[in-house]
C-alpha cells in the first residue's frame, strides 16, 4: 500500500510539473516586413538575393502574459534590423546584424527590460547587436477572421510604420508563388501579406526606407 501511494504521489508531482512546464506563459500578435518579397516565385526571389532583403522590422503586441516574471499585458516591442546579407539566404551569413529596439513608452523600467529580453529571445541572433533602444508610443492592431490573422497595422512613434493587407489572386505575378522565406521570429501561425506601407526612419542604422505594395510581410500570432 505504501508503494502504491508513493508512486501515486510521484505521478501527481510529475503531471503537475509537466503542466507548469507546458503552460502558455505569453501570447499575442506578430507583424514583420523585410526588404525582399517573402511570398514569391523562386525566379523572383533569386533576383533579389544579394541586392535586397537585408532590412527588416519585427513587431510583437502582447495580449497577455509575463516574461521573466514581469507582466507585459497589452504592451508592444519593435525590432528594426540591418543585416550584412539577404536574410534567409542559406549561402551568405547575414550576421552580425545591427538593430534598433523600440519599447512601449507605457512600460515601466522593469517592463522595458523584459520587453527587450523577450524580443531578443524570439528573434535570436537578428536582434542581438542592438545599437540603440528607444521608448515610443506604439500602436499595433491585427484583424482576426475565423481565428486567422488578416490585415495588420503598426505605428511606433516617428520611427517605424507598417500597414498590410492579405494576399489575393492579383498578387500572383509569375504563377508559381509560394512562401519562399519563413518568418524571422518564432511564431505559432503566420500568413504572408502585402505591405501597403513599410517604413523606418532613424539615424542609428545608417539607413532609412519607405516602400509600398510589396509582398514582403507576415501577419501572425505567437505564444511561448
Amino acid at each position: 500500500m505504501r508503494k502504491f501511494w508513493f508512486f501515486a504521489l510521484v505521478t501527481v508531482i510529475f503531471l503537475s510539473l509537466s503542466s507548469i512546464g507546458w503552460a502558455q506563459q505569453i501570447y499575442g500578435d506578430y507583424l514583420e516586413t523585410r526588404s525582399a518579397d517573402v511570398y514569391t516565385g523562386s525566379c523572383f526571389a533569386n533576383a533579389e538575393v544579394g541586392l535586397s532583403g537585408d532590412q527588416a522590422i519585427l513587431a510583437w503586441r502582447v495580449e497577455k502574459g509575463s516574461w521573466n516574471g514581469v507582466s507585459l499585458d497589452g504592451l508592444s516591442v519593435v525590432g528594426v534590423a540591418k543585416a550584412k546579407a539577404t536574410l534567409g539566404d542559406s549561402f551568405h551569413n547575414p550576421y552580425p546584424a545591427k538593430s534598433v529596439l523600440i519599447v512601449d513608452d507605457r512600460a515601466n523600467r522593469e517592463q522595458q527590460i523584459a520587453l527587450i529580453s523577450f524580443a531578443k529571445t524570439m528573434a535570436g541572433e537578428l536582434l542581438d547587436n542592438a545599437v540603440d533602444v528607444e521608448a515610443a508610443p506604439i500602436r499595433m492592431e491585427i484583424e482576426h477572421h475565423a481565428g486567422h490573422p488578416g490585415a495588420g497595422f503598426l505605428k511606433a512613434g516617428s520611427l517605424a510604420a507598417i500597414e498590410t493587407r492579405p494576399i489575393n489572386d492579383h498578387d500572383h505575378l509569375c504563377g508559381n508563388e509560394e512562401t519562399y522565406y519563413p518568418p524571422l521570429a518564432s511564431v505559432t501561425h503566420a500568413m504572408p501579406a502585402v505591405a501597403l506601407l513599410d517604413q523606418y526612419s532613424g539615424p542609428a542604422l545608417g539607413v532609412s526606407w519607405t516602400t509600398h505594395d510589396k509582398r514582403n510581410a507576415f501577419v501572425g500570432t505567437f505564444s511561448r
